[in-house]
């Protein structure tokens, strides 16, 4: 098979040098990021509680909306609280839907 006659030289070195500074702009980036995580830290806010901050800020507002009802219908629940089987919440499609249901009766 002649591989060489269907390739073209300059065009495969052309996209690999593309891709080349692609991946060196991508590690500069990654380098700046972890200089401001590091310029966080020294400014005394917490690592852990920044990447979560920025997680929820990615998602789509209706979706951590219903993620932090849950959550907090989970710990009532836990905690013996009010919401437990039956407790509406909303969905992300702006109707409410039922929250954890009790096990059916055997």
């Amino acid at each position: 098979m002649e591989v060489s006659a269907a390739i073209s030289g300059d065009q495969l070195r052309n996209i690999v040098e593309r891709i080349e500074h692609v991946e060196h702009e991508i590690q500069e980036l990654a380098d700046a990021k972890k200089e401001i995580y590091l310029e966080a830290k020294g400014n005394g806010f917490d690592m852990k509680i920044l990447r979560e901050v920025i997680r929820l800020r990615k998602q789509d507002p209706d979706e951590r909306d219903e993620h932090e009802s849950l959550v907090e219908i989970y710990f009532q629940a836990i905690k013996g609280g009010a919401a437990t089987a039956g407790t509406k919440v909303p969905n992300g499609n702006g109707r409410a839907r039922h929250g954890p249901r009790a096990a059916p009766p055997s």
